[in-house]
């Protein structure tokens, strides 16, 4: 019934024809349909016929209890990059801290000014010491994991992040850093949350892609 619903409603559209008209003609609905299908791209066929995705951000909870209780985090190589960038930039921090982070990079990611990977934005700028955006990468340290069950958790968030089942934390902060420091570009930035030690920003002119 739904598709036979599509393809007339496509059929209408397209010949701009009221449905009666269509019916005086002797077409079944059948045909209708038919006529309908053959005019909806493969691409918007998908969106109307796969139910949108439902929310769970109303399921997530800031706590170590219901992060221990989610699955464990599993994915491909941007899921391992934000990962670690979680572990080795905030893992002393709450984890709605560790999640604000990780926002931080997802916004970075959809932002024209920041490479399009999770990997890429992590990564920017490594190479130069000490002139990378995310100073684990270019410190000269080794990147090991020494604490296991914090690793766990973070990988855990990374993937919650990752498949959008958070709520927003930092109303679009792209920027973020500790309560220890006052770098000079949070002088002009815009500032939008606290969250445990750390401070966010996001640029103060936004456009419909930053």
């Amino acid at each position: 019934m739904r598709l036979l619903k599509i393809g007339l409603l496509a059929a209408m559209a397209a010949v701009k024809t009221p449905f009666v008209a269509l019916a005086s003609d002797g077409e079944t609905l059948r045909q209708i349909e038919a006529q309908g299908m053959k005019l909806v791209s493969p691409r918007r066929m998908r969106t109307l016929l796969i139910p949108p995705k439902q929310s769970n951000t109303g399921n997530v909870h800031f706590s170590k209890k219901w992060l221990d209780a989610q699955p464990a985090g599993t994915g491909g190589a941007d899921w391992k990059c934000l990962s670690e960038a979680l572990y080795f930039e905030a893992r002393g921090e709450t984890i709605k801290g560790q999640f604000a982070v990780a926002e931080v990079i997802l916004n970075r990611v959809k932002s024209a000014r920041f490479p399009q990977s999770i990997c890429g934005v992590i990564r920017q700028g490594t190479g130069r010491r000490y002139q990378c955006q995310f100073t684990y990468t270019c410190d000269g340290r080794a990147e090991n994991i020494a604490e296991p069950r914090a690793f766990e958790r973070v990988a855990k968030i990374a993937r919650s992040a990752i498949e959008d089942e958070v709520p927003q934390l930092t109303n679009g902060a792209t920027h973020y850093h500790t309560t220890a420091v006052r770098p000079r570009w949070s002088r002009t930035y815009t500032r939008t949350a606290r969250i445990g030690m750390h401070i966010f920003y996001r640029h103060t002119f936004r456009t419909a892609s930053n």
